[in-house]
This record gives C-alpha cells, sequence and structure tokens, in this order.
C-alpha cells in the first residue's frame, strides 16, 4: 500500500456564516487573521493536496480571497457539511482528477498539520471507504457525557480501528478504552458519491450522526487514533482559547 500523491487529494474546508452562538465565527480575529484563514493555512501546512474553500456568502469569499487561498462558492442551503464538500468537489474539479478528498471544518484554526495527514491515512487500504479520527477518553465525564460521540471498532493495529458503530452513549460496555470520536473525514471521492445519494438512514436520525449513514449502508470507515483533539470553536470562550493557543506557537 502507498500514500497517495498530491495531486489525487483535495482539502476542502467549509464554512458557514450562520452561527447562533458565534456570529460570523468564519471572520473571528485570530492574531491578526480571520478564523477561516487559519484553517487554511494549516491545511496548507499539512501538504497532503489542493486546498480550496466552501463558503456561503460572499464577504467570506472575499477575505479567503484576498488572503491567497482558492475558493468557491456554494448553496446556502445544505443540510450536511458532506452536501457542501459534495457541491464543493463538483465545482472545483469536474474531471474527477482528485481520487481521495479530505473534510477539514472551518472552525478548526489550531489543528496540527499531523493530525490532517492522519485522516489520510487509512484509505491506503483499498477496501476503506471513509477515513476519520479518534483519541482514548482519558476524563471520566467524557465517557458519558452525550455531547462526546465515541468510536466503537474493532483493533485493526496499535493506531487504528475498524469502525463498527458511533454513539452518544457510552460504549462498549465492559473494560477496556473507550474512544472520542473527532469529526475530520477523508473520503474515497467514489464514497463520498454514493454516500451523498443516500437518504438520512434510521440509526443516523435517532443519534444525530451522520456518519451511522454510511455503516448502515455497508460502507467501510477506518478510524486513525492520534494524540490530541483539534479545538473547535462554537463559543466565545473558544475563541480566546484558540487566540492563546496560536499566539503561544507564534513567541
Amino acid at each position: 500500500m502507498t500514500s497517495p500523491n498530491l495531486d489525487d487529494v483535495l482539502v476542502l474546508i467549509p464554512a458557514r456564516m450562520a452561527s447562533t452562538r458565534l456570529p460570523g465565527k468564519p471572520l473571528a480575529d485570530i492574531c491578526g487573521l480571520p478564523m477561516i484563514v487559519q484553517v487554511a493555512l494549516r491545511a496548507k501546512e499539512a501538504e497532503i493536496g489542493r486546498v480550496v474553500v466552501a463558503v456561503d456568502d460572499q464577504q467570506v469569499h472575499d477575505v479567503v480571497a484576498a488572503a491567497g487561498f482558492e475558493v468557491i462558492m456554494t448553496s446556502k442551503d445544505h443540510q450536511s457539511g458532506s452536501d457542501r464538500i459534495y457541491e464543493a468537489l463538483m465545482k472545483v474539479d469536474p474531471e474527477g482528477k482528485a481520487k481521495f478528498v479530505v473534510n477539514v471544518q472551518g472552525d478548526l484554526p489550531t489543528i496540527e498539520p499531523e493530525t490532517v495527514r492522519a485522516a489520510l491515512r487509512p484509505l491506503e487500504d483499498p477496501s476503506v471507504d471513509i477515513a476519520t479520527l479518534t483519541i482514548e477518553i482519558e476524563d471520566e465525564a467524557d465517557k458519558t457525557a452525550p455531547h462526546i460521540v465515541k468510536v466503537v471498532g474493532s483493533p485493526i493495529s496499535e493506531s487504528r480501528l475498524k469502525a463498527l458503530y458511533f454513539t452518544r452513549t457510552t460504549a462498549p460496555y465492559g473494560d477496556g478504552p473507550l474512544y472520542h470520536h473527532i469529526g475530520l473525514y477523508a473520503y474515497r471521492r467514489s464514497a463520498l458519491e454514493r454516500f451523498v445519494t443516500l437518504g438520512p438512514s434510521v440509526l443516523e436520525k435517532r443519534e444525530s450522526l451522520e456518519q451511522l449513514r454510511a455503516l448502515e449502508a455497508g460502507m467501510r470507515i477506518d478510524v486513525e487514533i492520534v494524540d490530541t483533539v483539534p479545538l473547535g470553536v462554537d463559543t466565545p470562550a473558544d475563541l480566546e482559547k484558540a487566540r492563546r493557543i496560536l499566539s503561544a506557537r507564534t513567541k
């Protein structure tokens, strides 16, 4: 098995202006740059392929373009991130040159480039349709918290699981590690094309977890185990934390 080359990989960063807890989130200033530009920089630093930002607002579009990044406008009406990145994929690569698509959320300004690279790694196995990330849960409160999504998986190696289920409850039962799902995805292009044609599944709606749609359809998801959780910026407190983290890195 060999790693995909740079021409085969498209990194897509979806960004939406609508945010109830942090209005105008993509344009929030972090160390002198809008958050969405910081995320694009982290994706570029990963050096795995072409980076494109997918936005639904002209102001965000213009800011990203002014920073020198490729950017595409997408519909405001998408119900999921996968639908948005699929629209962007069809617009920026209609010829089908990219064989792999990495979806880096637009609210991860402090994500380590190595973490982005790790998400692509399971796709070196041709039997894997979708790849994502996880970290072992250490905090006891997180083991029962419903906002912490758990991966139930069968170990393939010391650093990888084959996903069997994702859930908001505590699982699996019994002694052993529990894993916190990190929602950064890498898709084989054909898998993304199939995924967006599927309607919401029963378990997806019950758990409010989109990735269950793929498992219910028989698609294979492998999960790379990493050692850090990227900070998702959803609140003003998260924003201040991100500013402190990136400020410390530049000193």
